[in-house]
């Protein structure tokens, strides 16, 4: 058997068991049982397949067909550029939120230009494998960076990915709940950036997610309570206990909850601008809210 017939076989088993994208995860099993680049795999496309090496790609199938999402089977996933080890402790890194990074990169630029000698502090709640401080940290050498989780085998998978990613000496993490930690750590007037991706999923919802989250992403970074909207409700809580407001804030919701979102910031008074994103499926997905004067 050729490594071509191979991934023929191994992506039609996937087909035939109902696994979406059965081609792609065909594929990044075999990248990883191999060990080489996509364009490595190409070059063996005529070569033999070696024989053990189809035995640990037909168990890691069956784990696929199973439900597994393929970024736990090999370990890690990519994240605005960036490699991230991902366990079952931590969600999946998801494209959309790459979105919300890059308008938080956008809109910190324009209130703490490069030049204006203030590094501003950005603290990412709920930060689970470290995707978005770690992006934060890599795209703004200048900024100083928190990540927070209330879960310890959260923090060890970020504190992994900073060191793979050459930034664990810009990054702080904080074991807590939401803004506390952030909160002893840098005082009320401290935080000037918080973003965050925190649980949204309605709970009664979560039974009927795919198979791949239900089953295997943590519960703890999936439930949003009764309506999705508690983890957000409880920050803006923590914001008026502690009296913390930072100038830039940016979360991703779920589906339906941007505008009740934008209206609960707006609410507040303490920001003079409210931006609601679409993902690239034209769903709402990100709200952020900005005071463009320092106070």
């Amino acid at each position: 058997m050729t490594v071509r017939e191979a991934y023929i076989k191994a992506s039609s088993f996937l087909r035939e068991r109902g696994v979406g994208e059965h081609a792609a995860s065909a594929e990044l099993l075999m990248r990883h049982v191999l060990g080489v680049t996509r364009t490595r795999l190409l070059l063996l496309w005529s070569d033999p397949m070696d024989a053990e090496a189809f035995k640990r790609l037909w168990v890691l199938l069956q784990r696929r067909a199973a439900g597994e999402p393929v970024q736990y089977i090999v370990g890690e996933t990519y994240f605005y550029g960036l490699p991230f080890a991902v366990t079952p402790a931590v969600l999946i890194p998801r494209p959309e939120t790459e979105l919300l990074v890059e308008r938080i990169v956008a809109l910190g630029r324009e209130l703490w230009p490069p030049d204006c000698g203030v590094s501003p502090l950005a603290v990412d709640i709920g930060t689970g494998s470290g995707a978005i401080a770690v992006s934060l940290a890599s795209e703004c050498p200048s900024w100083r960076v928190a990540a927070v989780d209330i879960s310890p085998a959260a923090l060890e998978v970020a504190g992994g990915n900073c060191v793979r990613n050459g930034v664990a000496g810009r990054i702080a993490l904080l074991e807590g709940d939401l803004f506390e930690p952030a909160v002893r750590e840098y005082g009320a007037d401290g935080i000037d950036i918080l973003v965050s991706n925190p649980p949204y999923i309605p709970s009664r919802d979560l039974a009927g997610l795919q198979v791949e989250v239900r089953e295997y992403e943590p519960h703890l970074a999936l439930d949003g309570g009764a309506d999705g909207l508690v983890p957000y409700r409880r920050m803006l809580e923590q914001m008026e206990r502690f009296g913390v407001w930072p100038r830039l804030v940016g979360f991703e919701v779920g589906m339906g909850q941007a505008r009740d979102l934008e209206r609960m910031l707006a609410e507040t008074g303490r920001w003079e601008e409210t931006l609601i994103v679409e993902d690239l499926a034209g769903i709402e997905r990100h709200v952020l809210a900005l005071r463009r004067v320092k106070g």
